[in-house]
């Protein structure tokens, strides 16, 4: 029967298959009025309260999205949330993370002090621990290594604050390297987009941003794309680092679409987004082993 003539849902069971994680979750929108640029005041809209109001209540919303898929994909998890401005090796080290997730921001990153973005930039680039990036995340860590941050039409973000096209609710993103480990699960008889054997490797996820990065920084491989945004995913992976970004919004995947009414009506309209956070989970607890390893053989 086509999907659109059922009256309805086909419901997929879901056991998390991880037993215990910690997982560090860094709060990437701005808190303080210290952690906004000093250039901002030039902008039309400025008022550090009003900012800093709607920050939080962003941060409120992405933050829990976040916790809850650690929470239903591992049967015990340990979390900690951090903000940016805390986001360093200290931190870290006393936290002990098998995965650090990065949130999604609100503002763009010309807007935030350089100091933040910086130290940022510097912890990250000799940072052992295997990493998430997640919309924001994602083009931070572009910055980073890197890249800029445009417009989806190619121009500076300050060139172009209101206005910009955007990709927003339901996007199709078609994968480039489906053999990543990232998505494995998505070729099972259950997915309606991932078609194994043929190169219609497309994902149904959540998108809400007009930037991205305008490249995909070097020693990165891009692993997706879709028609407005050319760098949707991307993976960094030697033997000592791994660092997964999605430009999209896979923390989705378990809103509580009755306190938050949006157009996820179903788990399974969520589902890709749930199995690449999960796969991301697992490969990093398989690096934190295989770097353990290591460590023990060189003592």
């Amino acid at each position: 029967m086509p999907v659109q003539m059922k009256n309805y849902c086909d419901y997929e069971p879901f056991k998390p298959k991880i037993e215990s994680m910690n997982i560090m979750i860094i709060d990437n929108l701005l808190k303080n009025e210290s952690d906004i640029s000093p250039t901002a005041i030039e902008e039309a809209d400025f008022n550090p309260l009003k900012w800093l109001r709607e920050e939080r209540h962003i941060a409120g919303l992405a933050l829990e999205n976040i916790t809850r898929n650690v929470l239903t994909l591992i049967k015990n998890s340990r979390t900690k949330i951090f903000h940016l401005s805390d986001f360093n090796e200290n931190n870290i080290e006393m936290f002990n993370p098998d995965a650090i997730i990065i949130s999604g921001s609100l503002r763009d990153f010309d807007l935030y002090n350089p100091n933040l973005l910086n130290n940022f930039a510097r912890t990250i680039q000799r940072l052992r621990v295997p990493i998430l990036g997640i919309c924001g995340g994602h083009q931070l860590i572009g910055l980073s290594f890197g890249a800029r941050i445009v417009t989806l039409d190619g121009l500076d973000a300050k060139e172009k604050r209101n206005g910009r096209i955007r990709e927003y609710e339901y996007h199709y993103v078609r994968v480039t390297k489906p053999n990543d480990p990232i998505f494995k699960g998505l070729d099972d008889t259950t997915s309606r987009f991932w078609q194994a054997g043929t190169h219609q490797h497309v994902l149904r996820v959540w998108q809400n941003h007009g930037l991205m990065i305008d490249r995909i920084p070097e020693g990165f491989l891009n692993l997706a794309k879709s028609y407005l945004c050319p760098y949707q995913m991307m993976v960094y992976r030697t033997d000592d680092q791994l660092i997964y970004t999605v430009q999209y919004h896979l923390e989705k995947s378990f809103e509580d679409w009755n306190k938050l009414p949006t157009r996820w009506e179903h788990r399974n309209d969520s589902r890709d987004g749930r199995i690449i956070f999960e796969n991301f989970l697992l490969e990093a607890l398989k690096h934190r082993e295989k770097t353990s390893l290591s460590k023990s053989k060189i003592a």
